[in-house]
């Protein structure tokens, strides 16, 4: 049977590009560009909360570090490198080739090696943590306090697809093979948008990406910078595959639905022009859903403009009882 350092070295060792030193000692080493900031984010994801027990190892690899990446998208930071905890209940060989498959190929893809961790025997399910860093010029961040009154509120991709894929899965909604087929990569295979991230730096005031749901996650956009906003239902990128959905679960999924990994950000109304030529050079979609204003407060307009009633709620680990 394989020891951990044989796993380690089979599955999650890479040549570190040049300047890196990566996976094989007591510490990772990676140099920062003078006059940048370090830009670090982790997750942790767990085996029945984050992901199910029969997913798609390659996506579930893939995945683990798309929620990093999408932090540092949301900071406007360029990837640098991440280090990967597992804790395994079992040894499963190909399981473990798939996972680092799917994790080594979006890392390569985003410029983001993987330069050390740990791994552990866990005592019943599977455990996954990553730390990603980044660098980002110092000043230049897309910090959540940013956000200015008057300003336009952006997304990008589409929304609603991942919260209904999940709930198939999940039971929650009858079965329906053709909206679960439709829906289930944007929940499994999120792309996070850092190539985004880095052509709204100048562009942008503030910016966070939409794990907890649209509404919770931009709310932490207006406490920080003490803004209130209104949106436009109707303005909504509305996921195509959901077109058939009821309007109740359609509304839940669009603006309370999480594992999003797209990004929020508010603009200048007069920087309209270069939002929409930053989203061009970054190949992503984004669309202008309301604005931010001094006065406290979120509302979501309907076509008529009518305040919408009994807002859905994003997800939270620890609700209140």
């Amino acid at each position: 049977m394989a020891s951990e350092f044989d796993l380690i070295a089979r599955y999650f060792t890479r040549a570190a590009p040049t300047g890196l030193l990566g996976v094989g000692d007591d510490c990772a080493l990676f140099p920062v560009p003078p006059g940048e900031q370090v830009a670090t984010s982790t997750d942790l994801l767990l085996e029945g909360r984050h992901f199910f027990p029969d997913v798609d190892p390659k996506a579930l690899g893939h995945k683990a570090l798309a929620v990093n990446l999408s932090d540092l998208a949301a900071m406007g930071a360029r990837p640098i490198g991440c280090v990967l905890g597992l804790a395994l209940a079992r040894l499963d060989e190909p399981w473990l080739a798939a996972f680092a498959e799917g994790f080594h190929a979006l890392a390569a893809a985003h410029g983001c090696p993987l330069i050390g961790g740990d791994t552990t025997r866990s005592a019943h399910d599977l455990a996954i943590s990553v730390t990603v860093f980044g660098a980002v010029p110092a000043g230049q961040a897309l910090r959540r306090d940013g956000a200015q009154a008057g300003d336009d509120i952006w997304v990008s991709g589409e929304l609603g697809a991942a919260d209904v894929a999940y709930r198939l899965l999940d039971g929650q909604y009858p079965a329906n093979p053709a909206m679960l087929a439709a829906t289930r990569g944007a929940l499994e295979w999120p792309q996070p948008q850092v190539a985004l991230g880095l052509a709204l730096r100048g562009v942008a005031h503030a910016a966070i990406d939409i794990s907890d749901g649209l509404l919770q996650d931009l709310n932490h956009i207006l406490d920080a910078s003490r803004l209130g906003a209104t949106l436009h239902y109707s303005q909504m990128p509305v996921a195509g595959a959901l077109a058939s959905l009821d309007e109740a679960p359609l509304r839940r999924a669009v603006l309370g639905g999480g594992d999003v990994y797209q990004l929020c950000f508010t603009a200048p109304a007069s920087r309209r022009d270069a939002v929409l030529a930053a989203a061009a050079t970054a190949g992503a979609r984004v669309t202008c859903i309301g604005q931010t204003q001094a006065q406290a407060g979120l509302a979501v307009l309907d076509s008529q403009g009518q305040p919408l009633a009994e807002l859905p709620a994003g997800f939270d680990h620890f609700p209140a009882a």
